[in-house]
């Protein structure tokens, strides 16, 4: 882990291809180009990033059922192929994407509680903290900025929630209320910066604080489809 940083500066370990993060493979490359190919020739770092974020937040619908406990699940050129995913791989996909156009980027993960966690999902985790979410920070123009492209805007619009949206100056978290004013996403611990995805310690704490849920993930079976609906997303 590499420590939390605003400076103007990011460490250059933030621009390099990880393991998980592998910004030089042929998949992400290629998400890459196809999300920004539309942007003029000299279009700037900021305009890169705005779109590269739009494309991962929209390209891979949100499913916070779409659990793989397997490692390389989480590299960002599998990521790439998948057509929904969660926060974590989602935040691994958009800073593989950064760093691949040259624009610094570093993956961060936080506790937060969800207010409006559906009833059935909040049974299977056994609590309303969701561990270990992703986000990415970023740094553009001197300035960093912490945005996670997690809720895809067709399910905001389905669910009433506040879109997500990244405009190159200000911060794109998860909003306190949702559209209808209800307390929504709540922020109570960061757990810092990372230049690469600490596969390790996030499978660990999800099998210690999910049991129910690794169990069924380790059974193959489809979180899903395990008699609740997709409410309020998770």
């Amino acid at each position: 882990m590499t420590p939390d940083t605003d400076s103007a500066q990011p460490p250059e370990i933030y621009t390099r291809p990880g393991h998980y993060v592998d910004s030089d493979s042929p998949a992400v490359r290629a998400f890459t180009e196809a999300a920004l190919e539309a942007l003029p020739p000299d279009a700037t770092q900021t305009e890169k990033a705005i779109r590269l974020f739009d494309a991962v937040r929209d390209g891979l619908r949100y499913d916070p059922y779409t659990y793989d406990l397997t490692p390389n699940a989480y590299r960002a050129s599998a990521i790439a192929a998948q057509d929904a995913a969660f926060c974590v791989p989602k935040a691994i996909l958009l800073a593989a994407c950064l760093r691949a156009a040259g624009i610094p980027a570093a993956l961060g993960f936080a506790d937060v509680k969800n207010h409006l966690n559906t009833p059935k999902l909040a049974e299977l985790m056994e609590t309303d903290l969701f561990i270990f979410h992703g986000y990415v920070q970023v740094w553009l123009d001197g300035k960093s900025y912490k945005i996670t492209p997690a809720f895809n805007m067709d399910l905001c619009d389905r669910f009433g929630v506040k879109p997500l949206v990244f405009d190159g100056t200000s911060d794109a978290l998860f909003h306190e209320f949702d559209a209808g004013n209800r307390r929504h996403m709540e922020y109570v611990n960061d757990r810092g910066l990372y230049a690469d995805f600490p596969a390790d310690a996030f499978l660990e704490m999800f099998h210690r604080t999910y049991p129910k849920l690794a169990a069924l993930a380790e059974r193959g079976d489809a979180v899903g489809d395990a008699g609740f609906g997709h409410g309020t997303p998770g």
